[in-house]
């Protein structure tokens, strides 16, 4: 016999993790969420809220957003008549201590939710031992748990690279990234995503020499081709230096910095010497100790538990969500998967549109998407009118000192229904979400373009971006 039983047992307590527990007992289950615990804490309790609200997302929001204050004291302070007697400091210490307050309050928030919903914390990795007719049977820390139903979500861990061993003080994957005791005056960069861009923002903003370097051949060819152009002239212009088609050589690490060897896109040998290195070249799954062998469950060769559109497994009343399945690895999404996947328990018709779900980058500017972008548009043969509005165009943006970037909004040629929403600009990450809604909802550049958005807004760009589809914007 198992020590306990539940209806439904969640395994970790990431965004998907501890959304779908709270889901499940919303719905009437009883329900269990086990979490080890991999991240630092003060009291040395386990913490809930993953890589996500530790050492992810929400962190490093927080340090985007001190090292944006800095440069606005900086540099832009003075041209709308604000002088800061002095000259302006950081002190990195307190930008950190202010990190990790943001921190320390959502998860313990979590466990207060989880209370409130009456879930049931498991400290402790979860790993399968067995299956039978009741439901499965898995290892909790030193005790055995029984449930009907299993959903995973283990979220992933960094990669690293072969020959560059992190030990996040010199050498630093996220984790490290977030915790600098001071501004490294070369910062090393490798890998130009997401959290590549986002991290060397944050110290060149601070006062360091960043040199970001990516493998592939295309800045950001991940986004729409416009806003990969725009970005590159913008970031290049604020101080990053951004290197494509980069194949790293041999890496040497000592107590006073890093020394990598590389080849540039046109084959020439160089170096790059900084005090410290950011590897940021993507994120592998969390499945290992999972035990997965031991219950068949489908484990494909990159890692991934393999899952129907409904994120079910090949296992009955088993599912997994977030980093651990295909798709983006985004928090939004495993929080969505993590929703359907317990209303789907309930027998309720579950739903996530993986089509629909926005990317960001929390740089400066901010850079949004939904949808597709006009190269795969153009790859796959669909014909698609487009209309594109600069945010120097708009007076909410003019006032507020910050004209950057635009809004480019594609639409299908035949129905107009909106196919794609790209964003590069102040507030993008709130931006996209009206077109989010829109194309959810399947509409048309003419719904958005027929909408009465209040003046003056920056969703006034979006606005126009859709009567510019139509070649009929009214203010550029």
């Amino acid at each position: 016999m198992a020590d306990k039983q539940f209806d439904v047992l969640v395994i970790g307590g990431g965004p998907g993790g501890y959304v779908a527990a709270i889901r499940a007992a919303q719905l009437g289950f009883k329900t269990a969420c086990a979490e080890s615990n991999p991240y630092a804490d003060p009291k040395g309790e386990p913490r809930l809220g993953g890589t996500c609200l530790n050492v992810g997302c929400i962190p490093s929001k927080a340090l985007l957003h001190t090292s944006h204050l800095f440069e606005e004291a900086e540099h832009s302070f003075e041209g709308q008549g604000i002088k800061v007697s002095g000259g302006v400091s950081i002190e990195v210490p307190t930008m950190i201590g202010r990190k990790n307050k943001v921190v320390d309050q959502l998860t313990q928030g979590i466990k207060g939710l989880f209370k409130k919903n009456k879930v049931t914390f498991l400290a402790g990795h979860g790993s399968f031992e067995s299956a039978g007719a009741a439901g499965y049977v898995v290892k909790v820390g030193n005790e055995t748990v029984e449930a009907k139903h299993v959903i995973i979500a283990t979220g992933s861990k960094p990669r690293h690279l072969p020959g560059i061993p992190v030990d996040n003080k010199i050498v630093c994957d996220n984790v490290g990234a977030l915790d600098f005791d001071s501004v490294p005056k070369k910062l090393g960069v490798i890998g130009a995503g997401v959290i590549g861009l986002e991290m060397g923002s944050v110290w060149r903003r601070l006062g360091s020499e960043v040199t970001v370097l990516e493998a592939l051949p295309d800045f950001m060819g991940f986004a729409d081709v416009d806003v990969a152009k725009e970005a590159l002239k913008v970031f290049t212009k604020q101080g990053l230096k951004i290197q494509t088609g980069v194949k790293i050589g041999d890496t040497k690490v000592s107590k006073k910095g890093v020394s990598i060897a590389y080849t540039d896109k046109d084959g020439k040998e160089a170096k790059l010497e900084c005090d410290r290195l950011i590897v940021s070249v993507g994120r592998v799954p969390n499945t290992d100790g999972l035990n997965a062998a031991a219950v068949g469950l489908n484990v494909n060769d990159r890692g991934q538990i393999v899952v129907d559109g409904h994120c079910k497994s090949n296992l009955p009343n088993v599912y997994a969500v977030g980093d651990v399945v295909r798709g983006p690895m985004l928090a939004h999404k495993a929080m969505e998967e993590a929703v359907m996947v317990a209303e789907i328990i309930a027998g309720q018709a579950g739903h996530c549109n993986l089509d629909m779900v926005p990317g960001v980058i929390y740089t400066s500017p901010e850079i949004a998407w939904v949808g597709k972008t006009e190269q795969q548009l153009k790859a796959e043969g669909v014909a698609y009118r487009a209309g594109k509005i600069p945010f120097m165009a708009n007076g909410r943006a003019l006032g507020s000192g910050d004209p950057t970037g635009f809004v480019k909004m594609l639409a299908c040629a035949t129905t107009d229904r909106i196919l794609g929403v790209h964003i590069i600009g102040a507030n993008a990450s709130e931006l996209i979400s009206e077109a989010v809604v829109a194309m959810e909802f399947g509409g048309a550049s003419e719904d958005l373009a027929r909408i009465c958005h209040a003046h003056p807004t920056l969703s006034e760009v979006v606005h126009e971006a859709a009567l510019a589809v139509d070649k009929r914007p009214l203010h550029f």
